[in-house]
């Protein structure tokens, strides 16, 4: 796999990206290592909107960018270089995409245009205190009553759940025949009557996750995403693209511009033996990871094969590229790798722990490593699943 030459329109593209980030990046935001607050996120999100520039991944019949996806890499690469602050990416990554796919004209009517303006911000219900990557094992219930559909269980590692408008979610709404036969996917109003939300404190210090307790919640039956029970092919779908996203080179290049930064304040004479020679292949490593998002994304599926395979290659490529960024940066920052804030050094930011931490759950969070080695394995490898007889 190797990045092609950049067209004529493509670089254009770049030096015009490049040009609006340097003058409209709020500085105090730039190369922050933790998501900001719902205000200065929201307001960044919605600076993008105006540009145009917030959905590149979406078609331009449903308001987004409908960018190439040369054109979607550059927009990372660029924003990685300027240090644009994080938001929340999961209306527009995932279930805007799903509603685009599989919602109804109604659904869609509601829900993308609240999106891509940053009215909204979405969570995702899916993992429960019981039930992480074993998704079919989930308890929440959901019955339905009076043309709604009552839900009460406990949802946990909530992406900003503690701050979502909507929540996109799994319940169980049988017990008959497999357990994947018997999921609803439903949108929850997370205003609605019954919902507890409880902040997580992570080991990196944010509060980036939440817990979500559903006590007699009742949404319309209008909000079922598919059919009452076929739920389990919606969020496949759903995850399918999540790890397309996951997997996608952004947080890699973020990754490499904390090690550019740690390595441009590194004196020569204190750094490691072989780490320069360490950091270049890092940097070939991103750069595979850049082809493989590229392969991957010019499939008209989004999946490669259609089965999972690519996006779970991809998720597993990007989270091992990203911690081995990171793991060198605090190998040049020595000794100051016992510090735990980042500190900046004119327009750098020197970060050796922070970000480090924070991608320890990258191995978890949309399906955990073990879990896309076990796609990879029983679907490319030919190897029997865990447990199976032959």
């Amino acid at each position: 796999m190797m990045l092609r030459t950049e067209s004529e329109a493509e670089s254009s593209f770049r030096l015009e990206v490049r040009g609006w980030l340097r003058d409209h990046v709020p500085p105090a935001l730039r190369h922050a290592t933790f998501r900001p607050a719902p205000d200065k996120a929201m307001q960044w999100y919605r600076t993008l909107s105006r540009r145009g520039w917030i959905a590149p991944h979406w078609p331009r019949s449903h308001g987004g960018m409908g960018a190439t996806p040369m054109e979607q890499l550059i927009l990372m690469e660029e924003m990685a270089l300027a240090g644009t602050p994080d938001i929340p990416t999961q209306g527009l990554n995932h279930i805007g995409p799903l509603l685009i796919a599989r919602g109804t004209p109604a659904q869609q009517a509601r829900h993308l245009p609240a999106i891509l303006a940053g009215e909204t911000i979405w969570c995702q219900g899916y993992s429960e205190p019981g039930a992480g990557s074993d998704l079919a094992s989930l308890r929440t219930r959901g019955e339905v009553r009076d043309g709604c559909l009552v839900i009460n269980g406990h949802k946990i590692w909530t992406t900003w759940g503690h701050h979502a408008d909507w929540m996109f979610a799994l319940v169980r709404t049988s017990s008959e025949g497999k357990p994947r036969e018997g999921i609803t996917f439903v949108l929850i109003p997370m205003s609605t009557f019954g919902i507890r939300r409880r902040p997580i404190r992570t080991i990196a210090g944010d509060e980036e996750f939440a817990e979500v307790f559903l006590d007699d919640v009742a949404v319309p039956l209008d909000h079922v995403v598919g059919e009452i029970n076929g739920g389990w092919d919606v969020a496949t779908a759903v995850l399918s693209e999540e790890r397309l996203r996951i997997g996608s080179p952004a947080q890699a290049l973020r990754a490499r511009e904390r090690l550019r930064m740690m390595m441009r304040a590194a004196p020569a004479e204190r750094l490691p033996a072989g780490i320069e020679e360490a950091v270049a292949l890092a940097e070939v490593e991103v750069q595979a990871l850049c082809a493989a998002y590229l392969e991957a994304a010019e499939d008209d599926s989004g999946s490669g094969r259609g089965d999972g395979v690519d996006s779970a290659y991809l998720k597993l490529l990007a989270t091992d590229t990203v911690q081995r960024l990171l793991d060198l940066a605090r190998e040049v920052a020595g000794a100051g790798a016992a510090l735990r804030d980042a500190t900046r050094q004119g327009e750098d930011l020197l970060d050796a722990t922070e970000m480090f931490l924070q991608a320890r759950r990258l191995g978890i969070y949309g399906g955990s490593s073990e879990v896309q080695r076990g796609i990879i394995a029983t679907r490319v490898l030919g190897l029997p699943a865990a447990g199976s007889k032959r």
